[in-house]
């Protein structure tokens, strides 16, 4: 699924889903800080949705209230709720 961001450098969130395990199985941010995208894609593949949801929603990047985090946490209850 592609969901795209909104108020972070990210300017959008592909991953997929195991929807049999309701796990994450891959994470891909374009653009935003590479490394820290890197680090939460990497993080979270195998984690269940809901723990990743739980884990990165409302946290915020500086003066941002949002992150690349806490999009992605969006991207996924957007993609719960669509399934």
């Amino acid at each position: 699924m592609v969901y795209k961001t909104s108020g972070v450098c990210s300017s959008e969130i592909n991953f997929e889903i195991d929807e049999k395990k309701n796990t994450v199985k891959a994470v891909n941010f374009k653009g935003g800080c590479s490394g820290n995208a890197n680090g939460i894609s990497r993080l979270v593949v195998g984690m269940p949705v809901d723990e990743v949801i739980k884990r990165l929603e409302g946290v915020s990047c500086g003066f941002k209230s949002t992150s690349c985090p806490d999009q992605l946490a969006k991207a996924l209850k957007k993609w719960r709720s669509d399934e």
